[in-house]
């Protein structure tokens, strides 16, 4: 049988990278790692080695070299991502962590890996024990819901396995990433309040959502420092579903004495509010004004644009990969840290009705 070229080629070990760079397996191996210790130019030396010899690391041999993985795990919901897939309508809020976590990690010589676990109690611990037992994951994060799951946050200590929580903030024993989730709602409800509403209406999404919970929170004191009374705040759940917030909508607008204004708890809804207002003949923002929480791109891109406040994502989730990373090292990365919201103001926001 004919040989094809390059077959005779071997690949290339971490022992050539050591006698090209004349230091031990060892040193190449802290380089690999990313360990401390090695002087500044022996690491230069070792990484021309690399680069000239063309070495990649195998991922397999650092796990069994150092007992690390090299890998951080996040967890999603299962329903709602594959809900969202399924109906062709996206998930800007994975596109996001990815884009934030993959580079964080790859910055560190770390992977990230993506998985989808139950919300249900008994599913969500057996599928997630599976997965950690399958990967050994040096760090895991939860969003919500998972995040407030103690099910899931036993199970991690339990196993010894650093844990970071997205929209929780009390630290102590976690990496706990967060935006102020009641002062961006307060904000989003002082913007309209500036404006003179005085009826505002808040579209929130799952009430076993602890960040919608503080939301709904932060616009009620907002109304509430103003001196409107309940009667001046409408309620009512879309559970981040595009179908459900347009019945709850087109119920608002069509009562006696309807709000002239409505925040969003997700960008979806906020696109549901805009459809239900243009069937009702309303203009946006001379008639109702609407203001969304998540602002991704496609927010942009409506009649009018959407003011919305803008999640930092992809900056929470880079920061839960960097902290988690440091403590899978040996170092103090435990605690809360707040990355800040903005409100991006656009043109679907004005004064009230006369």
């Amino acid at each position: 049988m004919e040989k094809r070229a390059g077959d005779h080629k071997r690949n290339v070990t971490i022992d050539d990278v050591a006698a090209l760079a004349g230091v031990s397996r060892q040193t190449v191996s802290r380089v690999i790692n990313r360990s401390p210790n090695v002087r500044d130019s022996v690491r230069e030396r070792i990484e021309q080695a690399i680069e000239q010899l063309g070495y990649v690391a195998n991922l397999s041999a650092r796990r069994m070299g150092g007992g690390k993985s090299f890998l951080i795990l996040a967890i999603n919901d299962k329903a709602r991502t594959i809900e969202n897939w399924s109906a062709g309508r996206g998930n800007d809020w994975v596109d996001q962590m990815l884009f934030g976590g993959m580079t964080e990690c790859q910055k560190h010589g770390f992977h990230m890996s993506f998985e989808l676990v139950d919300t249900e109690p008994d599913q969500a611990r057996k599928q997630l024990s599976d997965i950690v037992a399958a990967l050994r994951p040096d760090g895991v994060i939860l969003t919500p819901p998972h995040s407030d799951n103690p099910e899931l946050l036993e199970l991690l200590e339990r196993r010894a396995i650093p844990c970071g929580r997205i929209a929780r903030s009390e630290g102590g024993a976690f990496v706990d990433v967060y935006m102020d989730e009641e002062g961006a709602a307060y904000e989003a409800s002082r913007h309209l309040l500036r404006f003179g509403h005085r009826r505002i209406a808040f579209l929130s999404g799952n009430p076993t959502y602890a960040n919608a919970r503080a939301r709904l929170a932060g616009f009620r004191r907002a109304l509430a420092e103003e001196g409107l009374g309940e009667s001046a705040a409408v309620t009512g759940s879309g559970d981040f579903h595009f179908e459900r917030a347009e019945d709850v909508v087109s119920d608002w607008l069509s009562a006696p004495n309807p709000p002239t204004a409505i925040i969003a708890d997700n960008d979806e809804m906020a696109h549901a509010a805009l459809h239900v207002a243009r069937r009702n003949g309303l203009a946006v923002p001379s008639d109702l004004s609407v203001i969304s929480f998540e602002d991704t791109p496609g927010v942009r891109f409506t009649l009018p644009p959407l003011t919305a406040i803008r999640q930092p994502t992809a900056e929470m989730f880079a920061k839960a990969c960097e902290r988690l990373i440091t403590v899978s090292g040996g170092g103090d990365g435990l605690g809360a840290y707040a990355v800040p919201f903005t409100l991006v103001v656009r043109d679907s926001t004005g004064p009230a009705p006369e």
